[in-house]
C-alpha cells in the first residue's frame, strides 16, 4: 500500500496496526479531554502539584518602557544628554533606526516612581491602578531576549522562537493539558488597540497558530462586539436538528476520506466542525454581559462597556477563565514609543492600567486567582538613551532587550516580590537574569507541566517550547 500524502509506503498489516493505535489514542484523549486532561498529560505533569489551571497573559505589543513604568534609575536624572559609558554600552547591537545616530545619548524618564503597597514596590506615578495590586504581584526586572526587533522578538516570546513555524505557547498548553470546557475553546485571543492615536505595530495570526501541532490547538481569535465569533448562528431555514444531521453526515464522509487518505487535517477538522457547533450555544451566554452588575463597570472602568477595548477584553478574560479556558492571550498595540513618548505613555497606560489590575482583583475576589497565572509584558523594553531630537520632556525610546520588566500574579506566584535587578542606566542584567526560555518554562511548570518533556516529533526530532533551553525560575515561586 502506498500513501502519496506522506511518501512513505507500508503494508496493509501495518497501516491498519498505526491505525488502530491512533484511533485508540483518540478516543483515549476524548476521554481525558472531558476530565480536563490530554491524553499525555499524565506523562507531561512535573513532580510538583500544579498551581494553576489556565493562564491570562495580558501581551502589551511594541515593547512597554521599562524605564517609565516598571525600573526606576533615580542615578540617571542628573545626566540627560550625557553619552551611555561605553562600559555600559559594550559595543552593543542597535537597531536601524538609531544606527545613523552618532551618539546615544542619556534620557532619565520624566516620571515619578512611588512606593507601592505593604512591600514598598516602586512604581511609575503612570499605574496609579497596579499600584493597589503590588501586593499581589511578581515584578521582574531581569527579563532578557536576543531579539531587538518587533516580528522576531514577539515570536519569541510567543512560540520559543524567533522564526515562523513554531506552535504558540497556548497551542503546547492545549496540547499538553487538552481544555476543561469542550463547549469553548482551550486557546482563546482578543487584540485591542490604543484608544487615541496610531495602533502601531500589527500582529500576525500565526502568533496564535499551532504551528506543526494538530491544527485543533491553534488559537480562536474573539473579535469585538456583539458576535465574537462570526457565522455562529444558523442561517434562514436551518434549525438546530438540521444543523446536527447536516454535521453528522458531513462528519461521516470526513471520516471515509480520513479512513482512505489518513491525513491528520481531517480529524482536525471534523473537530473543528463539532466546536463551531457547541459554541452556538456557549459563545452567546459567554458574550452576554447583561448579567455583570454596575461594580464591575466601577471596577474595570467605562471602557470595559465597549466591545473590543482592553478593558472589555480584561473583562471577557475573567469570563473565559470562569468557564475553564485554558490559555487565554490579550494583545494591546501601540506601545513603540520610538518618539512622542510624552504623548504616546500615558496614553496606552491608561488604557491598561485600570483594566489589568482589576482583573487581577476581580479573579481574587472569586476565588480564581489561586489557580490562574496573570501576566503581563511585551516582548522588550526601551534604551536608555533617546531616539531623534530629545528633549528632557519630550524623548522617544528605542527597541531593548537586554533587561526590561514584566510582572506575574496569581497560582503560586510569590507576592509582593521584584526579582532580578539591572544596572543604573536599566541597560545590562546585575542580578538574576531571566530569560525568555526561563519565563517560558516556569509558566509551564506552574501548569504542571515539565517543559523539557512536553515534546513533539516533527521532521524528525522532538521540539518542545523551549527548544534545548529554559530553567524554571525557583525564586519566585511561593
Amino acid at each position: 500500500m502506498y500513501c502519496s500524502k506522506f511518501n512513505s509506503s507500508s503494508s496493509r498489516r501495518e497501516f491498519l496496526s498505526r491505525m488502530a493505535y491512533g484511533l485508540g489514542t483518540a478516543a483515549l484523549g476524548s476521554i481525558f479531554a472531558k476530565n480536563g486532561y490530554a491524553a499525555d498529560s499524565l506523562k507531561y505533569m512535573a513532580t510538583s502539584e500544579p498551581k494553576a489551571k489556565r493562564v491570562i497573559f495580558l501581551f502589551q505589543s511594541g515593547g512597554p518602557s521599562h524605564l517609565d513604568l516598571f525600573d526606576p534609575k533615580p542615578e540617571m536624572a542628573s545626566r540627560f544628554g550625557q553619552d551611555i559609558p561605553e562600559s555600559i554600552f559594550g559595543g552593543q547591537r542597535v537597531t536601524g533606526m538609531v544606527s545613523d545616530q552618532d551618539r546615544f545619548l542619556v534620557v532619565p524618564s520624566k516620571y515619578k516612581f512611588n512606593r507601592a503597597g505593604e512591600c514598598g514596590i516602586e512604581l511609575s506615578e503612570m499605574l496609579p491602578w497596579t499600584q493597589t495590586i503590588a501586593d499581589e504581584i511578581c515584578l521582574i526586572r531581569s527579563v532578557h531576549s536576543e531579539a531587538i526587533n518587533h516580528d522576531p522578538a514577539i515570536t519569541f516570546m510567543q512560540t520559543g522562537s524567533q522564526l515562523p513555524g513554531r506552535p504558540s505557547m497556548g497551542s503546547w498548553v492545549d496540547y499538553g493539558l487538552g481544555s476543561e470546557n469542550e463547549n469553548l475553546p482551550a486557546f482563546v485571543v482578543m487584540n485591542s488597540v490604543p484608544s487615541e492615536a496610531v495602533a502601531g505595530q500589527g500582529l500576525l495570526s500565526r502568533l496564535w497558530s499551532s504551528g506543526f501541532l494538530p491544527g485543533k490547538h491553534q488559537g480562536v481569535q474573539f473579535r469585538g462586539g456583539k458576535e465574537p465569533v462570526l457565522f455562529l448562528a444558523n442561517p434562514s431555514g436551518i434549525d438546530d436538528g438540521r444543523r446536527r444531521d447536516y454535521l453528522d453526515h458531513l462528519g461521516s464522509l470526513n471520516r471515509k476520506s480520513f479512513e482512505k487518505f489518513g491525513d491528520p487535517e481531517i480529524e482536525t477538522r471534523i473537530a473543528q466542525y463539532e466546536m463551531a457547533y457547541r459554541m452556538q450555544t456557549s459563545v452567546p451566554d459567554l458574550a452576554d454581559l447583561s448579567d455583570e452588575p454596575e461594580s464591575m463597570y466601577e471596577l474595570y472602568g467605562d471602557e470595559a462597556r465597549k466591545p473590543g477595548t482592553f478593558a472589555a477584553n480584561c473583562l471577557m478574560a475573567r469570563r473565559l477563565a470562569e468557564r475553564g479556558v485554558r490559555f487565554i492571550q490579550l494583545y494591546q498595540r501601540g506601545w513603540d514609543h520610538h518618539g512622542g513618548l510624552h504623548n504616546r505613555l500615558p496614553v496606552l497606560a491608561r488604557d491598561t492600567d485600570r483594566p489589568s489590575a482589576a482583573l487581577v482583583k476581580d479573579l481574587k475576589a472569586r476565588g480564581l486567582l489561586d489557580d490562574t497565572l496573570v501576566i503581563w509584558g511585551g516582548e522588550f523594553g526601551r534604551t536608555p538613551y533617546g531616539q531623534g531630537d530629545v528633549k528632557p520632556t519630550e524623548y522617544g525610546r528605542d527597541h531593548h532587550g537586554r533587561t526590561f520588566s514584566m510582572w506575574m500574579a496569581g497560582a503560586g506566584i510569590k507576592k509582593g516580590h521584584v526579582h532580578g535587578a539591572s544596572d543604573e542606566f536599566g541597560f545590562n542584567i546585575v542580578e538574576n537574569g531571566v530569560h525568555v526560555h526561563d519565563l517560558q518554562a516556569t509558566i509551564l511548570h506552574q501548569l504542571g507541566i515539565d517543559h523539557e518533556r512536553l515534546t513533539y516529533r516533527f521532521q524528525g526530532r522532538q521540539y518542545r517550547l523551549t527548544d534545548v533551553h529554559g530553567h524554571v525560575v525557583k525564586d519566585i515561586l511561593a
